[in-house]
């Protein structure tokens, strides 16, 4: 690729919820014409198979963070900064038009740079509740461009809100049929995240198995469970006579959502994006050790909405899960209502909104 194209230089790193919407605007932005270099960390670089190639992928070290004793810990700053300074100078080198944060401790050094020379530059928040860096950073960018509507930015700092950036595979399903519950099979997908997916398999299984028999013997259940957990769920879906396809990760979960009756999840805001363009009816049961609650947060649109059933990991245990699946599966038209509720807050083209900013940001939107 040239240098006469314009560089956008993408930061990101730890999660897939940080990785997902940088991996759909680098791919929106190779289209256009533009080059595009993602500075990430070990964590993130997981997750950087699913990026096109002609991304470069540049490792940075993010100076663990929060470990380590007290002299490692005052060593942080100077780590930063001189993580910071490299970057400055690689900016300077290959000048980008613009440069996007998505979160994480790999965000950093360039958006700390971009500020230090000037560059257009940009964060995206995926949740209802800033993290940590981008709440140091959201007074210091051009725009904070919001997931999560509304999420609270400090004073000084302009929000948008654009909404969450769904996989091209998720786009693809946007607002597919939704099949009613019935007497006919029906399908449940359980989704848990990388994190505390413990809680759902602690409780769904034996939620299902407690349903009424007329709703039980139509149901199979694709079921995310981390691998220690695994054995036990598959024992005992198959001891109680139920259908199940237990994995620890779908590599299909927008076919298989776009098949299911109802998800049950937790409320990351990369599973809350897809559950509402998708357009589905959930029950979710937001991670309690979130960074300040910030899943709370995130199910708030669906729930207030009334597209998806909230339930506080304090409360949840099998018996009162049971009574909310059954009162979803036994009232198929209210289960429309959910799907089209869920539809209705769905932001299907927020990647064309992060590209819109991004040309609006370096003088391209012609």
């Amino acid at each position: 690729m040239s240098h006469t194209q314009p560089l956008l230089v993408i930061a990101a790193g730890g999660t897939g919820g940080h990785m997902f919407p940088a991996q759909a605007l680098a791919e929106a932005m190779l289209r256009k014409g533009w080059r595009v270099k993602l500075s990430t960390d070990a964590r993130g670089a997981r997750y950087t198979g699913g990026f096109p190639h002609m991304v470069e992928v540049e490792e940075v070290s993010s100076a663990t963070f929060s470990r380590g004793g007290p002299v490692a810990k005052l060593m942080v700053p100077f780590k930063i900064l001189g993580g910071v300074l490299a970057m400055a100078m690689r900016l300077r080198r290959d000048r980008p038009a613009a440069v996007v944060g998505f979160g994480g401790y790999p965000s950093i050094p360039a958006i700390g740079a971009a500020w230090m020379l000037g560059l257009p530059r940009m964060i995206h928040e995926q949740n209802g509740v800033l993290g940590r860096v981008n709440k140091r950073f959201a007074t210091r960018v051009n725009y904070v461009a919001c997931g999560t509507w509304p999420t609270a930015v400090p004073e000084g700092g302009t929000a948008l809100h654009t909404g969450n950036p769904v996989r091209g595979a998720v786009l693809k399903r946007a607002g597919a049929g939704y099949i009613a519950p019935g007497d006919y099979p029906m399908s449940i997908l359980v989704m848990g995240g990388s994190q505390g997916a413990r809680a759902l398999s602690d409780n769904v299984p034996a939620a299902i198995a407690s349903l009424p028999e007329h709703l039980l013997h139509h149901i199979s259940v694709s079921h995310q469970a981390r691998d220690e957990d695994h054995e036990r769920v598959v024992n005992y879906y198959a001891e109680h006579g139920i259908r199940a396809d237990v994995q620890p990760f779908f590599d299909d979960i927008p076919r298989r959502m776009s098949e299911a009756q109802l998800v049950i999840s937790r409320a990351g805001a990369s599973s809350v994006a897809d559950i509402s363009v998708i357009g589905r009816p959930s029950i979710l049961v937001p991670y309690p050790h979130a960074t300040e609650d910030h899943q709370t947060a995130n199910a708030r649109g669906l729930v207030d909405a009334q597209a998806a059933i909230l339930i506080p990991e304090s409360q949840l245990d099998p018996a009162m899960l049971s009574a909310q699946i059954a009162n979803v599966l036994e009232h198929p038209d209210g289960a429309v209502q959910m799907a089209l509720a869920a539809l209705s807050q769905g932001i299907p083209d927020a990647t064309d909104r992060l590209v819109a900013l991004v040309e609006e940001l370096t003088g391209q939107n012609t």
